[in-house]
């Protein structure tokens, strides 16, 4: 089996190569290929990679490419995890919407729109080859942010083998299960909403309910990412929330969090990974992985205390250390692999995962792309219809489907009518005039990457 990766040349690459290498053998996967356009990103990050899947599994056949062609032909299964315009284009799309006081960030706030009329456009052209040279029954799990536009936006263009995959919901069902002590696998969690605003409808370990204990307990507001809301919400919504609900139960915090820091989530990336890999292009990555990995650790680790510290004023607090043989937690890995295992095993499961709706949450269409718990098989992804649903959370789900669908039609269509319809009915934008100079200022911005221009 032939698992590829679009984006290989990324800075996470080697928690992909853990993940995969970790797995490949049970898996039935025998050959990796990890590809980016930005050769020397991939020498290094891929490189890396390389070296942790050989450890890890000096039996799994891994190369790396350049050539999209070759690295999609006969593959079984592909992840797609791109940045078009680097991170200085993410800082530019989060400074253009805070500069009219508009949250900036790249996913949940109108810097979404922004940052899928540059990704859209490069996956449906990497889809179409996909589409030649893969095996038939071929499946693409993208990690391409922002993951519910864009996993609409492949969908309406009619790539139905199509997943959007995101780490958030099973990661913070693994810090769940690192607070009571058990392994992931002792864990379970039904959600609904969309990719970033999803809520938790039931958390399980060994079948039994934890949700109303972790909403009570002090503890877990400490060493989980439930750190980001104040218990008082928590016990108002009655359930756990997906941590990028921070930005809209807290907008007007998180806006002048940021402003009050005075640096944006992607300036501080852009400054991070831009000192990491200048410092990495000087060293031998073949030769020298420890001293790689160490740099590595020391730079992503300042990535990882940072992460939502700005917005929400509040840090992770756990020392971060890549280790290569430690069992593996998972990510966005872990999702494609759990969707792999399904799919080969014959038999049915349950994951989470961005799918079409088809009648599961009420209100939307079937063909609307949400965040949901599905059963998943060989030939079938079933989202799981829930007995009851919160109207508050529904009502705030339709409102943001409805941004996302209209996103979606405007970036595949070039439409700037539906581009400004879907600001104005953003609930982090809402407002048409904030709307029209949003569209002009990202339309001039994406001029070079727009499909339609």
């Amino acid at each position: 089996m032939k698992l590829t990766v679009i984006g290989g040349g990324g800075v996470r690459s080697m928690f992909l190569a853990k993940s995969i290498a970790q797995r490949a053998a049970a898996l039935g996967i025998t050959e990796l290929v990890f590809m980016d356009i930005n050769a020397e990103k991939l020498r290094i990050y891929g490189g890396m990679a390389s070296h942790v899947a050989r450890m890890l599994n000096p039996d799994l056949k891994f190369s790396l490419t350049t050539d999209a062609a070759e690295a999609v032909t006969d593959a079984d299964y592909i992840i797609t995890t791109i940045r078009v315009g680097g991170d200085h284009m993410r800082v530019r799309d989060e400074r253009i919407a805070l500069g009219l006081g508009v949250l900036g960030q790249e996913t949940t706030g109108a810097a979404g729109l922004s940052f899928a009329m540059r990704s859209v456009g490069a996956l449906a052209g990497y889809c179409e080859l996909i589409r030649k040279l893969s095996k038939p029954t071929v499946k693409v799990f993208n990690f391409t942010n922002p993951a519910g536009v864009v996993s609409q936006a492949l969908r309406d263009l009619g790539y139905d083998f199509t997943y959007g995959i995101c780490d958030a919901p099973s990661g913070m069902l693994h810090q769940f299960a690192e607070h009571y002590g058990v392994s992931a696998d002792h864990i379970s969690g039904e959600i609904y909403g969309l990719n970033h605003l999803s809520f938790f409808k039931s958390i399980k370990i060994d079948g039994r309910e934890i949700m109303q204990e972790l909403i009570d307990d002090p503890t877990a507001y400490a060493e989980t990412d439930m750190r980001f809301f104040q218990p008082d919400l928590l016990k108002h919504m009655g359930c756990v929330l997906n941590e990028y609900l921070y930005y809209f139960y807290y907008r007007e915090k998180a806006v002048e969090n940021i402003l009050k820091a005075g640096v944006t989530r992607g300036e501080v990336i852009e400054d991070i990974n831009r000192q990491m890999t200048a410092e990495l292009s000087q060293m031998d990555i073949e030769n020298d992985f420890e001293g790689c990995l160490k740099c590595y650790e020391k730079w992503y680790g300042k990535r990882e205390d940072a992460y939502m510290a700005n917005e929400t004023g509040v840090k992770r607090d756990k020392p971060w250390k890549f280790d290569v043989f430690a069992p593996d937690a998972g990510g966005y890995a872990g999702v494609a692999l759990r969707f792999i295992e399904l799919a080969e095993s014959g038999g049915t499961g349950t994951m989470i995962l961005c799918a079409p709706n088809n009648g599961a949450i009420p209100g939307l269409r079937d063909n609307d792309i949400v965040e949901i718990t599905c059963d998943v098989s060989r030939d079938a992804c079933v989202p799981h219809v829930m007995p009851e649903y919160d109207e508050r959370a529904l009502e705030l789900i339709r409102r943001v489907k409805s941004y996302e669908r209209l996103a979606a039609k405007a970036v595949t269509t070039g439409d700037r009518k539906a581009a400004i319809d879907c600001l104005t009915l953003h609930p982090l934008v809402n407002s048409y005039s904030l709307a029209v100079q949003l569209v002009d200022a990202y339309f001039d911005l994406n001029r070079d990457y727009l499909m339609h221009a």
